[in-house]
């Protein structure tokens, strides 16, 4: 959520700067302005009142003490008048509170300027390339008649259990799945990420607190009886640790690293292009979160590139980086980078990460703020990136990884699977 001072110091680049995402953000903007000066004009009267009536109640005590009774209840009769008032005003800037909060609620981050304008997925900028795309042999096959011909992932019978979209890893395919959690997990602790296992539903404030609501209440799995969703990524539950929380200067960076499955209600459209695990509505992940001073959360954010870059030129898939267009930009993200591996069965490039700086967006509505060296609190910036999502990485090693006589294993994996080959 933006913060109300930064949309008044800077009403016209706000403007300007959402217009990127496609945005006409004028009339919100206003209305922002509009409501926080009414709640500043109800804040200052409640305040006088209630200073008048503190006043006067000192001033009946003294009366009683002299023996002043008579003067006493005639000031009485007001601070009676004065409650009434002030419970009016408080009334009237809760409700003024609220309505300036709806507002906040639905304007998105500001792009940084770094990120480029454009529409859709078609307008981001690919940075960097890296690793040969492999030649196939001849009859080469996408992941989902591979996981059919191996029996290692079972759609069908995800199907039949639960519905599309949740698939039934089995035998080395599940072992497979397994070694890249341990994999990830182990890459990321050896950077200095602390590992932890976190909550796979989540409360409303906690959806809030990141932005997922009311954002994508859509596309999160509900459980109406107890008001509680399933997470659509670690993201949520990590960075809900440190909601209204005031850190120490001395405290930042915070470095956590957590493996959940996630669970997320669209689907899309139908095709080749969403087959198999190309999209699903359960599926495992692995997330890097920092919680960082502002100063330098710029510098974490290339170390967090890095790192996911690190891991795939391990893996030695073919991917490259883009960083997208204001219009392809989360609703939270200030800037994003993607991180896409090949596919050669397929001949496109999947999505398997992404990394993100949200600055104070996140922070301001979590609250999450730090004690700076004088002495004043100050949001923290938040940012966080999939290390990785499994799902399309695996679909990326069955296929570029596919020979005439079965799949090899990446060598890095090898220890965690126990084989080499499926």
């Amino acid at each position: 959520m933006l913060q109300v001072a930064f949309i008044r110091e800077h009403k016209e680049d706000v403007i300007k700067r959402l217009s990127k995402r496609n945005i006409d953000a004028t009339q919100m903007i206003a209305d922002v302005i509009a409501l926080d000066e009414d709640r500043r004009g109800l804040q200052t009267q409640l305040d006088t009142i209630l200073a008048e009536s503190n006043n006067l109640s000192k001033e009946i005590g003294n009366l009683f003490k002299t023996g002043k009774a008579s003067e006493a209840n005639l000031l009485k009769e007001k601070t009676g008048q004065l409650k009434e008032d002030s419970k009016r005003l408080g009334e009237q800037l809760n409700a003024t509170s609220e309505a300036l909060n709806q507002v906040l609620y639905k304007i998105p981050n500001v792009p940084n300027e770094l990120v480029p304008t454009g529409d859709t997925e078609d307008d981001n900028e690919e940075l960097f390339r890296e690793g040969d795309i492999p030649v196939l042999h001849k009859g080469a096959q996408p992941h989902w008649e591979l996981a059919k011909k191996y029996d290692i992932i079972d759609f069908e019978l995800g199907n039949k259990i639960t519905g599309a979209g949740f698939p039934v890893y089995k035998g080395k395919g599940a072992r497979l799945q397994r070694a890249l959690i341990a994999y990830f997990l182990d890459k990321n602790t050896a950077a200095g990420y602390t590992e932890y296992q976190l909550p796979h539903l989540v409360n409303e404030a906690s959806g809030f607190g990141t932005g997922q609501l009311p954002d994508k209440e859509g596309q999160m799995y509900h459980v109406t009886e107890d008001n509680l969703y399933l997470i659509p990524t670690a993201e949520v539950p990590a960075t809900n640790l440190f909601r209204d929380n005031l850190l120490n200067e001395s405290d930042l960076p915070i470095t956590i690293t957590g493996y959940t499955p996630c669970f997320r209600r669209e689907a899309g459209s139908y095709g080749a292009h969403v087959r198999g695990l190309n999209r699903l509505h359960q599926f495992d992940k692995v997330e890097i979160l920092r919680v960082e001073h502002p100063n330098r959360s710029y510098d974490a954010l290339d170390e967090m590139v890095n790192h996911v870059k690190g891991i795939l030129q391990e893996l030695k898939l073919p991917y490259r980086i883009l960083r997208l267009c204001a219009g392809d930009l989360g609703f939270t993200s200030a800037i994003t980078y993607d991180f896409e591996v090949f596919s050669t069965a397929q001949d496109r490039w999947l999505e398997i990460s992404s990394v993100s700086n949200f600055e104070t967006f996140q922070a301001n509505r979590l609250k999450l703020r730090f004690k700076n060296s004088e002495g004043k609190n100050q949001l923290c910036h938040t940012l966080n990136g999939s290390s990785l999502a499994l799902p399309r990485v695996l679909a990326g090693i069955l296929e570029n990884y596919q020979t005439e006589d079965g799949i090899k294993i990446p060598d890095v994996l090898v220890p965690y699977t126990g084989f080499d080959k499926i």
